[in-house]
């Protein structure tokens, strides 16, 4: 290293510089985003922090508001040279009054910056104004980097910004959108500013194997989180007495709390999720599929899903084929009978330990039930949060509304691989039907808790792997 990399974020106001910088560091906090105009009003700085060391530093500054109006005087000042304009610019009155917001701008970029980021907001026409706040920043004679924002909106007029970037003798560029960054934008905006830096070259290169890593480690970290989540699920179990197994009533209020637990464990895996890639928690949902209402917890046991998650099972049509008998279809996607209990005994059997079984048909003997999970609601959760993490991997952190998200691209991405078999992941999570304590997490340390999630999460890694395209380096 041969010191820290410095650049200023320009462009005209709400072009999404502030949005980029939240995006590039993960800091989900920093400064303001907001459709009103001209937030930042100050240069402010944040800096980009990997493996515990700061690499880069980055300096938001206040929108370009009237840069025809500035160019305009700028032409007046007695120079040599373009820059040397800039320069008497900066140290005359009016860059304390009429243009104090451009003059700060103009500031962090020539006097505390190594190249700009010019973030430009592509669904805007090119409009002279724009022109004008290009030609100022290169008079500053520092490399610029034009940063494409909002090129996948219907509104975008990327060509038209690629013809007037070449015009402004600007050949390099870059497409990020901050919102819902292109996989692999991050790398690829450092690698093209190394070609504008390039005794810098070693620099970005280090950020970018830096980056690679650490996404790598978020993804192992997102499948032990769903993987622990998982086994929570499926360890889940229920006794039920008798008598109140033939009052419909207790039966339907003990069937609702059921799920409200199911909701619960799902609720808390999509909050870690949310808080590994650095996003608040109320920044994402799991949808529900379009055509039905409410939330997706609750689309959970929609019963139509569930057959389709029993079909990809080979379980045919029906709930609750997966490990024994529904005694109630309303009951959707949960197990409530003697076969469950007998079911889950033998599939935990090997883990869990004869005393475990005994206790299970005690229990039957005495007419007790209970109520687990069935196997196409583990597969549809599963589905559900790999999707989540898939979405949260290209979601920059700026975006000013909700994640939504459904479990069906992950699912057709996942189709696509021969290796893939949801049947393979579902009997995975058999031994934690032998251990209902595994729900509360309490044997989290427990050898066989460990061993389990291990081998879980390496699965999930491998269907996360297949959706990403192994984009990140293995370890």
């Amino acid at each position: 290293m041969t010191g820290l990399l410095r650049f200023a974020v320009v462009g005209h106001t709400n072009a999404g510089k502030t949005s980029l910088l939240r995006t590039l560091t993960r800091r989900v906090e920093f400064g303001q985003v907001s459709d009103r105009p001209g937030l930042t009003r100050h240069a402010e700085a944040v800096d980009l922090r990997l493996d515990g060391h700061v690499t880069a530093r980055f300096l938001d500054t206040p929108g370009l508001e009237d840069a025809v109006a500035l160019l305009e005087y700028l032409n007046t000042l007695p120079a040599d040279s373009r820059p040397e304009r800039i320069r008497a610019f900066l140290r005359g009155p009016e860059a304390r009054a009429s243009f104090e917001q451009e003059a700060k701008a103009l500031r962090a970029l020539t006097e505390q910056a190594d190249a700009a980021l010019l973030v430009i907001d592509t669904r805007e026409s090119v409009l002279p104004k724009f022109r004008a706040e290009v030609e100022i920043l290169t008079w500053c004679a520092k490399p610029i980097m034009p940063v494409l924002n909002f090129v996948r909106d219907a509104a975008s007029r990327r060509d038209d910004w690629h013809r007037m970037l070449l015009e402004a003798n600007l050949h390099a560029r870059v497409e990020f959108d901050v919102v819902a960054p292109f996989a692999g934008a991050e790398a690829q905006l450092y690698a093209d500013m190394a070609t504008l830096l390039p005794t810098r070259r070693q620099q970005f290169a280090d950020i970018g194997r830096a980056l690679a890593e650490q996404a790598r480690q978020r993804r192992l970290a997102a499948c032990r989180v769903i993987a622990a989540g998982l086994i929570g699920v499926a360890a889940m179990r229920r006794v039920l007495p008798a008598e109140d197994y033939a009052d419909a009533l207790k039966r339907q209020g003990f069937v609702s709390g059921f799920h409200d637990d199911v909701r619960r464990h799902a609720r808390r895996v999509v909050d870690e999720l949310l808080a590994l890639f650095a996003f608040r928690p109320d920044d994402a949902e799991l949808a529900d599929i379009p055509q039905l209402a409410g939330r997706w917890e609750d689309d959970l046991f929609n019963p139509e899903l569930l057959k389709d998650a029993g079909k990809r099972l080979s379980l045919g049509a029906a709930i609750g084929a997966g490990v024994g008998m529904v005694a109630d279809a309303a009951l959707a996607g949960l197990s409530l009978g003697a076969a469950t209990a007998m079911g889950a005994a033998l599939g935990g059997a090997a883990s869990g330990g004869w005393r475990t079984l005994w206790r299970k048909f005690g229990g039957r003997l005495h007419g007790v039930r209970e109520l687990t999970v069935e196997d196409p609601l583990l597969l549809l959760l599963a589905d559900r949060l790999l999707a989540l993490a898939c979405a949260l991997e290209q979601r920059g952190h700026a975006a000013g509304q909700r994640l939504c998200v459904t479990a069906t691209e992950m699912t057709d991405m996942a189709a696509g691989s021969a290796q893939d078999d949801p049947r393979v992941l579902v009997r995975a999570l058999e031994p934690a039907r032998g251990h209902p304590e595994w729900e509360r997490g309490d044997s989290a340390l427990s050898f066989d808790w460990q061993a389990l999630e291990a081998m879980l999460a390496k699965r999930l890694d491998e269907r996360l792997g297949f959706a990403w395209g192994d984009t990140h380096p293995r370890s």
